[in-house]
C-alpha cells in the first residue's frame, strides 16, 4: 500500500474513534479525511488552496464540516512575480512549472496570471507531470 493509501487507511481509524473534532495538517490528511467523514469536523492547517482543492466551498464560510488555515494568501502569488521583475526588471517572459492536476495550485496561477500583464509579463504555464512538455520549455521548441 503507498503512502496515500495508508493516509486513508489512518483516516478511517481515527474517525471510526469518534473523536469530537480532528486537526489535520497538508492537503492529502484533508483529503483522505473528508473521504472518510462527513460528520466529524475537521481543521485544517498547511493547505496552500483549500478552496481549489475542493476542501471548502467559500474562503469566508467553509462548507459542512471543515475549516482551517491556508498556508498563505493568494495575494502572496504576484508578489513572486514582482520579485523577479525587482530582480530582473528586463525580463518579459516567465516560466510557470506546476501540477494542473494538484488543485491546490489553481489559485495560485490565477493571482500570477492576473499580475502579469501589469508587470508586462507573459506567462507560459509548463506542466511537470509531461516530461515532452518540460523539454520543449527547456529547449525552447514550441
Amino acid at each position: 500500500m503507498g503512502k496515500v493509501g495508508a493516509v486513508r487507511e489512518y483516516a478511517a481509524e481515527l474517525v471510526a474513534l469518534s473523536p469530537d473534532v480532528i486537526f489535520a495538517a497538508g492537503s492529502v490528511s484533508v483529503e483522505s479525511l473528508i473521504q472518510a467523514t462527513s460528520t466529524v469536523p475537521i481543521v485544517f492547517t498547511l493547505v496552500i488552496d483549500p478552496l481549489g482543492a475542493g476542501f471548502i466551498d467559500n474562503l469566508s464560510r467553509p462548507n459542512g464540516n471543515v475549516t482551517g488555515f491556508m498556508l498563505f494568501e493568494y495575494s502572496l502569488s504576484a508578489k513572486w512575480l514582482e520579485l523577479l521583475k525587482q530582480i530582473a526588471p528586463d525580463v518579459t517572459r516567465a516560466a510557470v512549472l506546476r501540477d494542473p492536476t494538484f488543485g491546490g495550485g489553481v489559485g495560485q496561477f490565477a493571482v500570477i496570471q492576473s499580475a502579469a500583464p501589469s508587470l508586462g509579463v507573459e506567462l507560459r504555464p509548463i506542466n511537470l507531470s509531461d516530461a515532452r512538455e518540460i523539454e520543449r520549455a527547456r529547449t525552447g521548441t514550441a
